[in-house]
């Protein structure tokens, strides 16, 4: 993971703290300033990156200060400290720490905030395969129609081989194999039904979307024999079940949790149309 920048603009007294405390973060480099003109200073200097500022409520003018690295810096993330409030809400930061050392709390939101954001980065990144998706499901003619569209719109993602399972019976569970693509040899020994022990009826069961390898105790049948090197599997639907989809590749370590959002994405738009069927 590349590092992340942060730039704390804190009381003089509170330097130590905050360069001691953060340091010891993974992958954080941390600089101090102690006055707004440095804070300011510090995001116009080219040769520094900036991915979070972390202001001190107690600095002179922090509230303006809010608006000043807004109109400079507005992809910057911006965390407020407030240690003498008990609850408080970020106003216009991104967030609030009231209790910034305590269990992590500050270097938490960090990284949470920094989660989103890439999130968000990766759903934009992902709009050109979703719409041309969601173009080839109105197309689609009934549920089957619409789930193989969904398999073909993976499977175009650089998978070897994906199917799409779905959940007959939820109790006791019941799952089937619905539409598949790949390579010939690998549809014929597909399983056609899934199974608690198996990656699809453990996501089928949970809600949750799932990596794995030959090595994982879950992981799916033919990756397990070593035919395929690596699944991603996402459930369909959230409130309503309606199956999951598995992508597979040949190489081992080939599926990032970036590749399983890009699926997550498809899977939610197969869902919304399931739902309307």
């Amino acid at each position: 993971m590349a590092g992340i920048d942060i730039l704390c603009a804190v009381r003089a007294d509170q330097t130590q703290r905050y360069t001691d405390q953060l340091s010891l973060i993974k992958d954080f480099r941390v600089r101090v300033v102690n006055t707004p003109a440095d804070t300011l200073r510090e995001l116009d200097d080219n040769h520094h990156n900036t991915d979070v500022v972390v202001l001190d409520n107690g600095m002179p003018h922090a509230f303006d200060m809010i608006g000043s690295i807004r109109d400079k810096s507005p992809r910057v993330l911006i965390i407020t400290v407030d240690e003498d409030a008990d609850f408080a809400l970020p106003g216009q930061a991104d967030d609030i720490s009231t209790d910034p050392f305590t269990n992590g709390d500050l270097g938490r939101r960090i990284n949470r905030l920094l989660a989103d954001r890439r999130l968000e980065t990766l759903r934009a990144d992902a709009m050109p395969p979703v719409r041309a998706f969601a173009k080839k499901l109105r197309n689609a003619v009934g549920e089957l129609g619409k789930q193989e569209a969904a398999v073909s719109a993976v499977k175009e993602l650089g998978y070897d081989y994906v199917a799409f399972y779905r959940v007959e019976k939820a109790e006791p569970l019941v799952i089937t194999l619905k539409a598949q693509e790949g390579a010939v040899a690998v549809q014929a020994v597909a399983p056609k039904a899934a199974a608690l022990t198996d990656i699809m009826g453990w996501v089928a069961s949970n809600g949750q979307s799932k990596l794995a390898g030959m090595n994982d105790d879950i992981t799916h049948p033919l990756v397990k024999r070593g035919r395929l090197g690596m699944v991603a599997c996402v459930p369909v639907g959230t409130t309503n079940r309606y199956g999951v989809i598995a992508a597979c590749r040949e190489r081992p370590d080939s599926i990032t949790m970036q590749d399983v959002l890009l699926i997550e994405l498809i899977g939610a738009q197969l869902a919304a149309v399931i739902s309307k069927e």
